[in-house]
């Protein structure tokens, strides 16, 4: 039993495992490559009928609509509508979803803004998150206004410690927006927190929608850390860890634990999928052990390999889509009843 969770950070010498374990990865590879496929093929499809429309548009600019057939016996009439393909900008949506895609922070954050009474619609205060806003209307954030951003930006960043994860701070400490501020001019906020003294991969995005699905706790994000303790783990806090810890705010419960180095058995792997605040670092300390290092290492799949310390890199596109991807096939599955 105890085998099972060392394999995730130690080397695997059962070559029948090792071999299941690529063929069940080659498997879910197909899988998901086929549903992007599937995907990207209907979207393919829908650009084409869009074209052809412009076309037609363009060869007919008189006409502002499709003129409806006329009905005969035997042949009764389709109804047809006329829809602007292009002109998306005024589609009805939540107004915490269009504070979301303003980039002033995720869908989850712009409840609360709007429950505060922070924004306003017309200049009048607006507290329901539902509420539907085209963009036609004028929309305000302490005064300033709301823009949805009109290019998506994907950062994953390798934090170091001394730098907090918000937008800005009073107390005038580092923020991790000083780190990627030549990145872009788009408004980006960092997708979860990691503390001031917790190094690793953070994910910094306008995407409201990507920020929602990665925040939610149905989607059971993997999280995989590298803690460095003042004193070994011994193997019945290993133990007690894996079966389950009750903290102040409930049990929580380890995916998975491992010694990361087998000669320093206080340097720990452990793969948790909760959000809670530091619950990696109170899982420990409720056991009297000291967390003197926290390194996030994998964060929804993503490594900060060949990223350095304090610096960030651009997701490709494979990888956006594969994030987006990974969320929609978890929100399929039933949560975990632990």
């Amino acid at each position: 039993m105890e085998k099972k969770f060392f394999q995730k950070f130690t080397e695997k010498k059962n070559s029948a495992v090792k071999e299941g374990h690529r063929q069940a990865k080659r498997k879910a590879k197909k899988e998901r490559a086929a549903a992007i496929n599937e995907r990207f093929e209907s979207k393919r499809k829908f650009r084409e009928e869009a074209k052809t429309l412009t076309a037609q548009r363009k060869s007919n600019p008189t006409e502002k609509k499709i003129t409806p057939a006329k009905s005969t016996p035997g042949n009764p009439a389709k109804p047809t509508t006329s829809v602007n393909l292009a002109d998306k900008s005024h589609t009805a949506m939540p107004l915490n979803k269009y504070i979301a895609h303003g980039g002033i922070c995720s869908r989850r954050d712009a409840v609360t803004l709007i429950k505060e009474g922070k924004i306003k619609v017309d200049n009048v205060v607006i507290k329901e998150p539902a509420f539907k806003v085209t963009g036609k209307e004028s929309i305000t954030f302490e005064g300033k206004p709301v823009i949805p951003s009109s290019q998506p930006v994907y950062i994953l960043l390798n934090k170091p410690k001394d730098y907090i994860t918000t937008t800005d701070d009073p107390q005038g400490r580092k923020t991790v927006l000083q780190l990627i501020k030549s990145a872009t001019n788009e408004r980006i906020y960092p997708i979860g927190r990691l503390d001031r003294n917790t190094s690793g991969v953070l994910l910094l995005t306008n995407d409201g929608e990507l920020t929602q699905k990665l925040s939610h706790p149905s989607y059971n994000i993997t999280k995989i850390y590298e803690v460095k303790l003042d004193k070994p783990l011994v193997k019945s806090d290993f133990d007690k860890i894996l079966s389950g810890i009750k903290l102040e705010d409930g049990e929580i419960h380890a995916d998975s634990l491992a010694y990361a180095d087998s000669r320093d058995k206080s340097i720990i792997g452990i793969e948790i999928h909760s959000g809670r605040n530091r619950v990696v670092r109170r899982i420990f300390e409720s056991l009297g052990y000291d967390v003197k290092g926290l390194d996030r290492v994998v964060y929804a799949n993503l490594t900060k390999k060949n990223v350095e310390r304090g610096k960030w890199r651009f997701l490709s596109e494979k990888e956006v889509r594969l994030l987006k991807h990974m969320n929609a096939a978890k929100k399929k599955e039933k949560p975990a009843g632990k």
